[in-house]
């Protein structure tokens, strides 16, 4: 029997998503667990899978649509089956049913202008003659996004099919355009003649920038942190990595490893390894844990999972995976949770020592600084170093400072003598 589609919850405290693609036509059939939807919410991109075998018979939604949870996006059934009489419950969630096209073809209707329109440029681009100029091909989601950022579709070059504008192309040209007002504004201080207001501009909040917001205030605001800092000597670390990717294909980071020494570190001090709920403290046999990823489109913290019981050339691969997949948006909203503690890097930036704030509900986070050359006591003796900086940022209400203490001597531990990280 013909029932609705609608959004499913796909996160917690979601309640708008993005429609980013429908994958399947009307009246095409699917089968059980194929994707038959996409949406998109403030950091990942979600695939909707059919429950059972059947065809989507009317669209309710097109792509691009801003829509909220519970919304119907469309009337699926079985082949051939009618897509029924739905207006009633369609008006109140506030859609006007529209007419598919499909029925309107067999009534006999003429096609709408914009029909039309696609027709006649269809039939002059298989003559040989040319389009029509000003027509601009562009995704609905790349429209949307040019329209938040404030830019003009004919000053955006497309990269996809037939010149259409796509989502990459639009956060490039924001990107450029960021670029070109940071050196203007450069050579306008360097040329002036007398003081001048600062110039500055406006760029729309993204989805994904006000949710980083909203979640780092509220961790603020509701979790009480409390920081622990160390300088570890990584002298050890660093050649234990330049072995390791001597005549290897798979390239490892100083990163790779200290995710794989946290794992440790929670393996000997499980107290660690918890996350604080309302009701109780939730306790975890295995080790997952959240990296930070800037991507172009924000701060993101998929979660890779049994860190403990994973090699670290595994670790690196999946690492380098999330990398290119969070550039690319294509993080699946399941990747982004879990998980009782984070680390986040900075040391590739020449960032030397600072605190970060913990994602809610883990219990922790670990900001890595970059290793660099100090002064050390060998043997009694001064000498020069490899160190490494670290602060740990941790829930009182989860973990006491004592256990987070002896996770840092413990982790601590684990760095200066790196050979038991691959244990």
């Amino acid at each position: 029997m013909a029932h609705l589609l609608r959004v499913p919850e796909v996160a917690t405290g979601t309640t708008e998503v993005v429609l980013a693609a429908w994958p399947v036509a009307e009246n095409s059939p699917y089968s059980a667990a194929d994707v038959i939807a996409t949406v998109e919410t403030d950091k990942a991109v979600i695939d909707i899978e059919a429950e059972e075998s059947g065809v989507i018979l009317r669209r309710l939604a097109s792509e691009g649509a801003v829509l909220t949870v519970g919304q119907p996006i469309a009337v699926i059934g079985k082949p051939g089956e009618p897509a029924g009489n739905f207006e009633e419950e369609l008006r109140a969630a506030g859609i006007t049913p529209q007419q598919p096209p499909a029925a309107a073809r067999a009534a006999g209707a003429a096609p709408g202008p914009a029909v039309q329109a696609a027709r006649n440029g269809a039939a002059a681009s298989a003559a040989g003659r040319p389009a029509d100029p000003e027509r601009i091909f562009v995704s609905p989601l790349a429209r949307r996004l040019a329209r938040a950022g404030g830019l003009a579709l004919r000053d955006i070059p497309g990269t996809g099919p037939n010149g259409r504008i796509l989502r990459r192309d639009v956060e490039r040209a924001v990107s450029a355009r960021a670029g070109d007002l940071v050196q203007g504004n450069d050579e306008a201080r360097a040329t002036a003649t007398a003081p001048e207001p600062a110039a500055w501009t406006e760029v729309p909040l993204s989805r994904v920038r006000r949710a980083i917001a909203s979640r780092l205030t509220e961790s603020k605001q509701t979790v009480p942190h409390f920081y622990l800092s160390g300088s570890v000597r990584a002298g050890k670390l660093v050649r234990l990595r330049a072995e390791l990717n001597e005549g290897s294909r798979v390239r490892i980071s100083l990163n790779d490893l200290v995710i794989k020494a946290v794992a440790q570190a929670h393996q000997l001090v499980p107290a660690m390894n918890v996350i604080w709920t309302p009701d109780a403290l939730r306790s975890f046999a295995a080790v997952d844990i959240g990296v930070a990823i800037a991507s172009p489109r924000g701060l993101v913290t998929p979660v890779l999972r049994l860190v403990d019981s994973t090699g670290i050339a595994a670790v690196a691969v999946a690492v380098s995976d999330l990398v290119d997949r969070a550039g690319s948006g294509r993080l699946q909203q399941r990747e982004l949770e879990g998980g009782t503690i984070t680390v986040t890097n900075l040391g590739m930036f020449g960032t030397e020592k600072f605190a970060a704030i913990i994602n809610p509900p883990q219990s922790a986070i670990l900001a890595v600084g970059a290793v660099r050359s100090a002064p050390v006591v060998k043997k009694g003796k001064l000498a020069v170093g490899s160190v490494l900086e670290v602060t740990l940022s941790v829930d009182h209400r989860a973990v006491d400072g004592s256990t987070a203490a002896q996770w840092m001597t413990a982790f601590a531990a684990l760095i200066e003598h790196p050979a038991r990280i691959l244990l």
